[in-house]
């Protein structure tokens, strides 16, 4: 081929020049090509992206090239001489040789991931922007890049350029001559890059090697639909400015390879040898995310009732997305377990949802015993797009350092008992958001706000907690006690935020107010809002208070709290003397005995028992 181009500048090999940042073994950094990178795996632990997408959007591609590298694997059993073999990727070296002209970023006929010759019916270059996530169009601001981005180095072009086709945005774009969907010169929305539509997750290991072997999954494992044609798109003949021919899209993706290249956009960068300046970018080969699943193994899947109805089909799973303000652990349940299958008539239809396949393909290795018992990490990544998908709000990146064991296909005990830990979790943090409620309404501020700040304070508190509980939840160990644990770890840090919310309440909160109940007007203050919380934290945590010393412990300490309130009460009771009137109303000091339904006013607590003072534990 003719290597020739417009500015003197003849190519950047993406297979011999450096373009990959990475962070080595021994906590250094470096970038490598293409062939060092398979080359230098073992030593590398993970690849430094620009942001956190652009990373899972490299380790796709060097999937894409390892499945094809190795022919499969097509076994489970030819996986596992891969996992064994150190020079396992020697192979990768010969392979990326023979496709080397496809990996040619600025090759003037089959330059990597581009088009070459696409061009607008005006000739229009871009800014570099349109393909650079952390320059926001139109709002500059709060990005490490200001005003703008002009130029790009080709290795960071050629990282953007991998990106855009996995999380490009939606919206108007370039249109291109040639492509017959635009019109008036323009291309109009088909939706985000393909990355894009996932709720991003993957195995990781100590080293990338071993990373890129836990998410490469065998064919004849019956987790994935594979077809013999699936290769990716460097073994395709290149793309024009157009979709793909429906004849031949039709039965694409034919596996993870296609998935992993599939070309959402089309690109062309302009360059002047010292760099790239300016890019074209339009709307590839669309593809709809709807019952993907049996080709994407690197999401879960939900049910979708609604896109069932709309294309009228019996069953449409579509991909779990993540919730940027969620954090990893708190979604545990959809990473270990399969849905529950559906009730009622529908019970024959399966499960509701779908783990992730390169979590399922890692449980099958560790019940086979190819990879030894030990910890594994469960990477999530993704985004939130906003505004018609037009613009990304938010990047997720998060995950879950968790024992083997709990990806266990069979033996569901420590799953099930990691989950109901978050459960655990949830209910504590309710309690005190209950609490923070409970004081702005006493104080007549707003409830929701203050119930909301603590809840989030609460799983601040509680995310490193049981993080390093997890850890803990080897083979082997008592689960009942490893729960009962957690419940106290819970309990402590709660119940210490707690006191904190209680210390920190006003003379308005101290004073109280009456509250409109469904029961009628009553009486709130700090004093029953503390009530509460404790009764509500220790029906949440009830094993918290399994063992005597440690209950005997927790009410001394409670007691002393109240003792010091409640001199501080008196104080400040002292000194209203000397003011404006005395506080609090009929029920301020909180010494009746007698039922308080509490907890079935939605208002004020939000749960749905009869409390009597008795049954608090203070």
């Amino acid at each position: 081929m003719d290597r020739e181009v417009d500015a003197g500048v003849r190519s950047f090999d993406l297979v011999t020049e450096a373009w990959l940042p990475v962070q080595l073994t021994d906590g250094s950094s470096a970038e490598f090509s293409l062939r060092e990178l398979f080359a230098e795996a073992g030593r590398v632990r993970r690849l430094v992206g620009d942001v956190p997408t652009q990373e899972f959007a490299l380790v796709r591609l060097l999937l894409a090239i390892l499945h094809d590298a190795v022919d499969g694997p097509t076994s489970i059993r030819r996986w596992r001489a891969l996992w064994e073999d150190e020079n396992s990727f020697d192979s990768v070296s010969v392979y990326l040789e023979k496709h080397r002209d496809r990996f040619d970023l600025l090759h003037p006929v089959a330059p990597f991931f581009q088009v070459a010759g696409l061009r607008t019916s005006k000739d229009e270059v871009a800014a570099l922007n349109r393909i650079v996530a952390d320059v926001p169009n139109g709002d500059p601001f709060f990005s490490m890049r200001m005003p703008s981005v002009e130029r790009l180095s080709y290795a960071e072009a050629a990282r953007w350029v991998v990106h855009a086709h996995a999380y490009d945005t939606s919206g108007i774009k370039s249109g291109a001559v040639g492509d017959v969907r635009v019109k008036g010169g323009r291309g109009y929305p088909q939706g985000v890059g393909w990355a894009g539509n996932l709720g991003g997750v993957m195995a990781e290991a100590d080293d990338l090697r071993r990373t890129l072997l836990l998410n490469l999954v065998a064919t004849d494992a019956g987790l994935l639909d594979v077809d013999e044609e699936d290769v990716p798109a460097w073994c395709r003949v290149p793309s024009g400015p157009g979709a793909g021919k429906e004849s031949e899209m039709v039965s694409r993706p034919t596996g993870p390879r296609d998935l992993y290249t599939w070309q959402t956009r089309r690109i062309r960068l302009h360059h002047d040898g010292a760099g790239v300046h300016g890019v074209v970018l339009g709307y590839g080969d669309p593809l709809p995310p709807r019952n993907q699943h049996r080709a994407e193994p690197m999401t879960g899947w939900r049910r979708s009732e609604p896109q069932e109805k709309k294309h009228r089909l019996p069953k449409v799973f579509m991909p779990r997305e993540h919730d940027p303000a969620k954090a990893a652990w708190r979604g545990l349940e959809s990473l270990l377990f399969a849905g529950a299958p559906l009730s009622g008539g529908r019970a024959k239809e399966g499960p509701e949802s779908v783990r992730p396949v390169v979590l399922e393909w890692v449980s099958a290795l560790f019940h086979r015993g190819f990879i030894p018992d030990g910890l594994i990490r469960a990477r999530t990544i993704g985004a939130r797009y906003g505004t018609q998908q037009s613009v990304i709000d938010e990047l997720v990146d998060d995950g879950v350092t968790l024992p083997l064991v709990l990806l266990h296909g069979e033996d569901l005990r420590y799953a099930r008992t990691a989950v109901v830990a978050v459960t655990d979790a949830d209910n504590a943090v309710n309690a005190l958001g209950d609490l923070a409620g409970d004081l702005a309404q006493a104080a007549g501020t707003d409830r929701a706000v203050s119930r909301d700040a603590a809840r989030d304070q609460g799983y601040g508190a509680l995310d490193g907690p049981y993080r390093r509980w997890l850890r803990g939840l080897v083979a082997g160990v008592d689960l009942d006690r490893a729960r009962t644990d957690w419940q106290r770890v819970a309990y402590r840090t709660v119940e210490r935020l707690g006191r904190d919310l209680l210390d920190a309440a006003t003379a308005a909160t101290w004073e109280g107010r009456m509250v409109d109940t469904p029961r009628g007007p009553e009486w709130f203050d700090d004093t029953r809002a503390d009530r509460l919380f404790r009764f509500r934290l220790g029906r949440a945590l009830p094993r918290a208070w399994d063992g005597p010393q440690e209950a005997a412990q927790a009410q001394a300490h409670a007691q002393a709290e109240d003792g010091a309130r409640a001199q501080a009460h008196a104080e400040d009771g002292a000194r209203a003397q000397d003011g404006p009137g005395p506080r609090g109303g009929p029920d301020s000091k909180d010494t009746r005995v007698g039922s308080v339904r509490a907890d079935q006013d939605t208002t004020v607590g939000g749960t749905d028992a009869d409390v009597t003072v008795s049954e608090v534990r203070t």
